[in-house]
C-alpha cells in the first residue's frame, strides 16, 4: 500500500473503534441490513475492516450464501479471520485481499456493502465501473458515508457518477449521522 493511500484508509490500529457496543447501539448491522440480505446471496463487503457488518452479514444469509469479507489491508483480514476462525461463519465468510488499485474480483455479487469506504478511494470513477462489472442483474449496492467526512455536494456528485453507469437509485434509508444510498442495478 502506497504511503498515499494509507493516509486514506483507516488505519488497523484504530479498528477497535470500528468494532465495539457503542457503535453497535447507534449503527446496529442486523437492523440496518435486515430488509436487504437474503438467504443465498453472495455478499461483498467492501472495506470490511474488523468485521463488524460482515459476521452480521452471515447470520443472515443463515447456511446458505456467502460473504466476501474484502479490504485491503491484511491487518483488517486478520481481524476478521481472529473471529470467525472454529465457527459456522468461517464457512460462509471468505476473506479476500483487494489490490491497491482494485478489489481485484472476478466473481459476480447479489448485493455491495461499501459503509464508510468511498470516500477512502482515490479513483471513484474506476470503483463504480469496476463495482458495476461485478454486480449481478437485479444485484444491489448499499453505500454509506460519514457526514462528518463527506459533505453533501460530494455525496451527490458520488451518486451522479454511480447512476450515469445506468443503476438506479431504490432508497435512502436512515443510518446514525451518514449519507446513505441504495442503488439497483
Amino acid at each position: 500500500m502506497s504511503k498515499e493511500q494509507h493516509m486514506r484508509v483507516c488505519p488497523v490500529e484504530k479498528a477497535g473503534g470500528l468494532d465495539n457496543s457503542f457503535r453497535r447501539f447507534l449503527q446496529n448491522p442486523g437492523k440496518i441490513l435486515k430488509p436487504y440480505i437474503k438467504e443465498g446471496m453472495t455478499v461483498l463487503d467492501l472495506g470490511c475492516g474488523p468485521g463488524f457488518f460482515s459476521i452480521e452479514i452471515a447470520k443472515l444469509l443463515f447456511d446458505s450464501g456467502k460473504v466476501i469479507a474484502a479490504d485491503l489491508q491484511e491487518g483488517m483480514l486478520d481481524k476478521v479471520r481472529q473471529k470467525i476462525t472454529g465457527t459456522e461463519l468461517e464457512q460462509r465468510i471468505e476473506l479476500h485481499k483487494c489490490l491497491d488499485e482494485s478489489i481485484d474480483l472476478s466473481e459476480k455479487v447479489d448485493f455491495i456493502l461499501a459503509f464508510y469506504v468511498i470516500h477512502e478511494m482515490p479513483n471513484q470513477d474506476k470503483l463504480f465501473r469496476e463495482l458495476k462489472s461485478i454486480l449481478k442483474p437485479d444485484g444491489m449496492i448499499f453505500i454509506v458515508e460519514p457526514k462528518f467526512h463527506v459533505s453533501k455536494k460530494a455525496f451527490d456528485s458520488m451518486i451522479h457518477k454511480i447512476t450515469s453507469l445506468g443503476l438506479e437509485i431504490k432508497e435512502n434509508p436512515k443510518v446514525f449521522f451518514s449519507r446513505t444510498i441504495v442503488l439497483k442495478n
